[in-house]
């Protein structure tokens, strides 16, 4: 063999794609050693570490990535699988016992518009600062589509961000969940159910959701639909197999891909500039805006119910699933072990 061909990627290697491949490393190592959403973010790093290789037969026209990319992620196929099996995983009895919580949810979300607006005035365009605001709701699978709608250009970077906070949450809301309620707000205790929910209504529901949805706001009804789709697979009773596939094998496929194809974006040309700093920064300041509101809600809604519910549930506003759920629950834990809010 020619040394020339031998050298062909050592001499095409530009200092960028080695600065990427360094990102790709940061994310293997955090994945591995720190455990931080190893299960996206290891693809993701191996992706970056692919795509960034010189000359390389797996980006380009027939390459692997970029035939998962524009297979799973230009046509959503792989965000609305992980919803599939999200919604398989989901327990809607609390919400139908307390629909207010639904309020609560609402209020989570503060951070993405106020977000928003702040990124418009710095530079960015309507469909760009809607994509970095909904980094927000620290949930991957959002993100990742409702930026490869408005914003595909900054789809690896804005992932990259969603994900790495995703990791952070029991980093960065504990300290917001602690100064903004005091220990006895802390210590109030919650019925996980205060009262049954009837089977029908467990299969209502997903029904009657997708059907609103699908008539009142038609361009969310595949990521809702979805969702749905796979707590009526698990509330039904009848489809055990098809619930378990959507919880484990197929979640997990689409993961693994989607990892991947989120990673082959992240090329120097796309991922090395000041903006992308800007992506990182606004994104942090949608997800401490989320949670500072879901808690002052929260507070509201522990005055108006008579302390029977605990302002902590507030912090689980933010999609986070269910990780801010069980954070809540550890931090109300300390003040009083019994406490289950």
């Amino acid at each position: 063999m020619d040394v020339t061909n031998l050298l062909a990627g050592i001499r095409a290697l530009e200092w960028g794609q080695v600065v990427m491949m360094a990102v790709g490393g940061l994310l293997v190592y955090l994945a591995i050693a720190k455990e931080y959403e190893p299960v996206l973010l290891l693809p993701i790093g191996v992706g970056c570490l692919l795509a960034n290789l010189p000359l390389s037969a797996l980006i380009g026209e027939e390459g692997l990535l970029t035939i998962l990319y524009c297979v799973g992620v230009r046509t959503e196929l792989f965000p609305l699988l992980i919803f599939l099996g999200v919604g398989a995983m989901m327990d809607f009895r609390p919400l139908l016992a307390q629909p207010v919580f639904a309020l609560l949810g609402a209020a989570g979300q503060f951070g993405i518009f106020g977000t928003l607006m702040l990124a418009t005035l710095l530079g960015y365009n309507l469909n760009e600062s809607a994509s970095i605001g909904i980094i927000g709701a620290i949930d991957g699978p959002t993100s990742i589509y409702v930026s490869s709608l408005l914003a595909p250009h900054l789809l690896g970077p804005i992932a990259v961000a969603a994900y790495s906070y995703m990791s952070l949450v029991p980093i960065i809301q504990p300290p917001i969940m602690r100064l903004m309620t005091t220990r006895a707000e802390r210590r109030i205790r919650m019925e996980y159910a205060p009262r049954p929910v009837s089977r029908l209504a467990l299969i209502l529901f997903p029904l009657a959701v997708t059907l609103i949805v699908g008539i009142l706001v038609p361009p969310a009804t595949p990521l809702i639909a979805m969702l749905m789709v796979g707590n009526l697979l698990k509330e039904s009773g009848v489809v055990e197999r098809l619930s378990k596939s959507a919880q484990n094998e197929i979640i997990n496929v689409a993961t693994v891909f989607l990892g991947l194809a989120i990673g082959s974006t992240m090329t120097a040309e796309s991922f090395l500039h000041v903006r992308t700093l800007g992506i990182l920064l606004l994104g942090l300041l949608a997800f401490v805006l989320d949670t500072v509101a879901g808690l002052l809600f929260g507070k509201l809604l522990c005055v108006l119910s008579g302390r029977r519910i605990n302002p902590l549930v507030g912090a689980a506003g933010i999609s986070a699933f269910p990780m801010s759920g069980r954070l809540v629950q550890r931090i109300a834990q300390e003040e009083d072990f019994s406490t289950s809010p």
